[in-house]
């Protein structure tokens, strides 16, 4: 599933070049998460880099875009052109 940055967000800027998949960007308001370009890190790292640096753990799975091990593999291999290790 991709993530999704909550409101709880202080536009702090730590997540958004620690992103391999450049799937974060300023929203209106605050950052967001394209889910079309998210996975989880998937692919790249063991965990999610965003949530890592997070400093007020405001980056939760998005519930609209539950995507499982496997899918986030393949949208890695999409975007990469890679295969996952």
């Amino acid at each position: 599933m991709s993530l999704l940055i909550t409101d709880e967000c202080i536009n702090c800027d730590v997540c958004e070049p620690e992103c391999p998949n450049n799937a974060i960007a300023q929203g209106d308001e605050i950052y967001e998460i394209n889910p079309n370009l998210c996975t989880e890190c998937v692919g790249h790292f063991t965990e999610p880099q965003c949530i890592e640096v997070c400093p007020v753990d405001c980056i939760i799975n998005d519930p609209d875009n539950k995507e499982n091990n496997d899918q986030l593999k393949l949208k890695y291999t999409k975007l990469t052109g890679k295969q996952v290790a």
